[in-house]
């Protein structure tokens, strides 16, 4: 009995495979009683480890607004692929705007119908970040920290707009709880969207 042997645990063991059932504990003599040592019983082999799962936390939705036309095949591909991408990390909204909705050759009037067009698509809850030529100008980091800073407000969506060919409206602007520039380059709309949904995604 004395000279009796067991199996110890290994590392084979350890990785969920089964181990032969044994005839009496180790820790038990030959006889059925309690050995007189105390050696603790061994760790059970094939038993699975606990796994602690990531907690993974979603950012604030996002909402882009832009305001132009039917917009190139190209650019709807980056901007669905971008779509796809940020995805994973928060829910995307992408909304065009209708540029000119009131066919007007009169500048004054389309700014103020697309600013109108616009204001509609708000929420009085929306932080809402304006791309404006006059904005201030933004690093990759900085926008990282706005993004971050419009979770602490309360907000419960994040809104970007993007004026057409002529900016955007005075109500717009008003609106506006903070506003950007991506460069100090007069961009295309299309082209300052893509721009806007690359650092978005960074």
């Amino acid at each position: 009995c004395a000279q009796q042997t067991h199996p110890t645990p290994t590392a084979h063991h350890a990785s969920f495979s089964q181990s032969p059932p044994l005839t009496s504990p180790p820790w038990e003599s030959c006889h059925g009683a309690a050995a007189a040592d105390s050696t603790p019983p061994p760790a059970r082999t094939g038993a699975r480890p606990r796994v602690l799962l990531p907690l993974i936390l979603r950012a604030m939705p996002m909402r882009v607004l832009t305001v132009g036309k039917k917009r190139s095949q190209g650019t709807q591909l980056l901007v669905e692929e971008y779509k796809e991408k940020l995805g994973h990390y928060c829910d995307v909204e992408d909304t065009l705007i209708k540029s000119n909705p009131k066919l007007t050759s009169d500048v004054k009037v389309q700014i103020e119908a697309e600013d109108a067009s616009m204001m509609q698509q708000l929420k009085a809850e929306d932080f809402v970040v304006v791309l404006d030529e006059n904005g201030k100008d933004v690093m990759s980091e900085q926008i990282a920290d706005l993004i971050g800073d419009a979770g602490n407000t309360g907000s419960s969506r994040l809104t970007f707009c993007i004026g057409g060919p002529y900016g955007l409206g005075i109500q717009v602007r008003e609106r506006a709880d903070a506003t950007i520039r991506l460069s100090s380059l007069v961009l295309n709309h299309q082209v300052a969207l893509i721009l806007l949904m690359e650092q978005l995604y960074r």
